[in-house]
């Protein structure tokens, strides 16, 4: 178009018929009009509206042809603004308002659309009613295309801002590798990352792996990912070149990395972001981000993957740390511990050490199992204070020192009184805590010392548990310090098919719960696990210390007591109760009965029961400790319950003859009015009373006989022999003796 024709252009415009002074000057209606904004004056009661001709022009009407209607103006516009510029007028009019400002789209006759703005004063007379309308209306297409850029640019700010600050979030929580590849594919992890799909490659030595893959389809690209770093494939293409690759089409890539091009057809991706992982001048891997829709990669879009690509390489540089500073302290605490545990005579046992999370923060938890004389161990689980190497060097040298004091064959107080002055002598601040423990499996007779550690649990051959009340005294090194070295000992019985479980405090850490709600959970895990003491001490460790979240050291050490079930035909039961314990009492009342019901032997459950009852109390009340209750059946052929009650005490009990009034002493005579036989056996270091309930046993001359033809005298001896039974075929014992000790109660 030549200048001419410009000038012609112009003149023909009714934006540009402008009347000029003399001496040139733009009049302000006249700049109005250069800037597609016009002016009008409408009259509410005469229904007129009077505007100027750049404002007709806004409207695209021509001066001929409007007829003052305000209607002739929005003919174009589409119905739905049309009401909604209505409605805004009218409530401006009616609320009592005094200007209204409105923007809405108007078609034009060349097809585009043109934003117009209307900003109009209402005037109104004395009663408030409005009666005219003046404004001006402009062309606000540049102004409103504008601001929709803008408003979208801060959309994608936004947006961009987003994905960096919830990807930065999931990173700084990452701790381990595994975390990294779980917030990248786990729930959430695509949308962190703005993305479609991801493959996360890391280096290893001279290869790639492929350590994650996430978003439909990509399992094609599995075989493809990893193996030797020098394959020509675009992940170890960007990782060696340490360049980004922005892929928009994938065809493209396909002539480039021609081992692509079987499996393009499987992908659902048109592009891709190929972006190197480096940290402190180290490649640790590469990064490659799939789309769905997009098609341009712009500098915004660049530097937001560049962005999340350095975010993922600082968190992997991180967590790669941590993995190797916590297999070094893993390590050291391993080779600080046994290398194993020997096998046992009379019983299973079963240790695990768990490492807390936290890098080389390693701590002072140690077990130990110690070969005694006798068939005895001596089993100890313990903790030094802190977590650190320092708290790790101090168990090691502790551990040994305790286990050759033991191996000395000394009581366990004197053990731990030798390891408490070892500490003091290390010329260290720390203390520690342990639980000692010296079993003999033979008899099931348990020695237990404390340094204010946590006590052992005992698990009953039912399933309940128990938690003994053992003494204790001051830590390890403290006690010495403060010249208090009292390690008071306390006894227990380990019955067959009993367990004993010592731990330390990470096992029962919940956080934000105090200790006691822990020790319940293990006391119920423990109850409910599995009999084994392999079983069980991994059942313990998946229920609890994976359950509280690792967050310290745990050592466990579980021992079982091999179970003593007799044989089908001569079944057998074993059941300690505590002295303590209110409800033992009871429990074995119920267990004994239960029992004989289970065996077949219902009839002798009544007196079976009472003289658990007598024999038990008699113990519970006049002995300082507990008592072990042995329930079994003699064999055939003659069926009898026999019921057998163990204690510490070395004093038998004498018979009495009670008054009238008296209110005991006549424990001795129920037991010989309804057992058949009874009677008293030292044992060790305490005795057992036992009595037989049933059928009389064979007499001489029906032993000299053959049962039915087929039994001899030297069959039915081996069967009732009583070579154990301090009160031989009579049916009192000829032990007791009027001298000092329980009335039999």
């Amino acid at each position: 178009m030549t200048d001419d024709e410009r000038r012609q252009d112009a003149e023909a415009s009714p934006l540009h018929r402008i009347d000029r002074k003399s001496n040139g000057e733009i009049r302000p209606t006249e700049r109005l009009a250069m800037n597609r904004t016009g002016s009008f004056d409408w009259d509410l009661d005469a229904q007129s509206l009077d505007i100027d001709e750049a404002g007709l022009a806004v409207f695209g009407v021509e001066p001929a042809a409007f007829d003052e209607r305000p209607g002739t103006l929005l003919e174009h516009l589409e119905p739905a603004e049309r009401a909604r510029l209505d409605v805004t007028i009218d409530e401006a009019i009616t609320s009592g308002s005094n200007s209204y400002s409105v923007h809405f789209p108007m078609p034009l006759d060349d097809g585009t659309t043109q934003w117009t703005h209307v900003q109009a004063r209402i005037l109104r007379s004395r009663d408030g009613k409005a009666h005219r309308i003046v404004g001006v209306v402009r062309d606000a297409t540049a102004e409103v295309t504008h601001s929709a850029f803008v408003l979208n640019l801060e959309k994608r700010r936004q947006r961009q801002t987003s994905i960096v600050e919830r990807t930065t979030s999931a990173m700084s929580r990452a701790v381990t590798v595994d975390d990294v590849t779980a917030a990248l594919t786990g729930p959430g992890g695509l949308a962190r990352l703005g993305a479609d799909g991801l493959a996360l490659g890391l280096v290893e030595n001279s290869a790639v792996n492929i350590a994650a893959l996430s978003g439909e389809s990509l399992e094609v690209l599995d075989g493809l990912g990893s193996g030797e770093l020098d394959r020509d494939l675009p992940l170890t293409d960007t990782i060696r070149s340490g360049r980004p690759r922005f892929i928009t089409s994938l065809t493209a890539l396909a002539r480039r990395y021609p081992a692509l091009e079987p499996h393009l057809g499987e992908l659902k991706f048109r592009a891709a972001a190929y972006l190197p992982l480096v940290a402190q001048a180290r490649s640790l891997g590469g990064l490659a981000l799939f789309y769905r829709e997009r098609m341009v990669f712009n500098a915004d879009e660049r530097i937001l993957c560049l962005g999340l690509a350095a975010i993922v390489a600082q968190s992997l540089q991180r967590a790669m740390l941590f993995d190797e500073e916590r297999e070094f302290a893993t390590q050291l605490q391993s080779a600080m511990l046994p290398s194993r545990i020997q096998e046992i005579e009379g019983g299973e046992i079963a240790v695990r050490y768990h490492a807390a999370w936290s890098g080389r923060q390693v701590g002072g938890d140690w077990y130990d199992v110690i070969t005694l004389p006798n068939n005895r161990y001596g089993l100890v689980v313990g903790d030094v204070q802190g977590h650190d190497t320092h708290a790790a060097a101090i168990m090691g040298q502790l551990r040994i020192a305790l286990r050759a004091y033991a191996a000395e064959g000394h009581p366990p107080t004197t053990v731990l009184v030798r390891a408490s002055r070892f500490l003091a002598e290390l010329d260290t601040d720390r203390f520690a805590t342990c639980t000692y423990a010296q079993v003999d499996l033979a008899s099931g007779a348990t020695r237990v010392v404390r340094a204010g550690h946590l006590g052992p649990l005992i698990r009953h051959a039912d399933g309940r548990v128990g938690s003994p009340r053992v003494r204790g005294g001051l830590p390890l090194g403290l006690s010495t310090d403060l010249q208090d070295e009292t390690y008071p000992e306390t006894r227990l019985d380990l019955v067959p098919g009993e367990t004993f479980v010592l731990y330390t405090d990470g096992l029962v850490e919940e956080p934000g719960a105090d200790l006691d709600t822990g020790v319940e959970a293990l006391r119920s895990e423990v109850s409910t696990g599995p009999a084994g003491a392999e079983a069980l001490a991994d059942h313990l460790s998946e229920r609890l210390w994976e359950r509280w979240g690792s967050g310290d050291d745990v050592a466990l050490l579980v021992l079982r007591r091999s179970p003593d079930v007799g044989s089908t035909h001569a079944p057998r039961l074993h059941q300690y109760i505590h002295q303590a314990d209110p409800e033992g009492l009871s429990d074995a009342r119920s267990i004994v009965r239960q029992a004989l019901a289970d065996w077949g032997l219902a009839a002798f459950a009544d007196d079976a029961e009472l003289v658990t009852g007598e024999l038990l109390g008699n113990v519970l009340l006049h002995t300082e400790g507990g008592a072990v209750l042995t329930l079994e059946v003699l064999p055939e052929p003659v069926r009898r319950v026999r019921l057998s009650v163990q204690d510490r005490s070395s004093t038998w009990p004498r018979r009495r003859a009670p008054g009238e009034t008296s209110t005991s002493g006549r424990g001795l005579l129920l037991l010989d009015a309804v057992a058949t036989r009874w009677g008293i056996e030292p044992r060790g270091e305490g005795k057992a009373v036992w009595c037989e309930i049933g059928p009389a046993p064979p007499t001489a001359r029906e032993r000299s006989a053959p049962a039915d033809g087929c039994r001899s005298d030297e069959a039915t001896a081996r069967d009732h022999g009583t070579s154990g039974d301090a009160a031989g075929a009579s049916g009192t014992d000829p032990g007791l003796s009027p001298g000092p000790g329980p009335d039999g109660g």
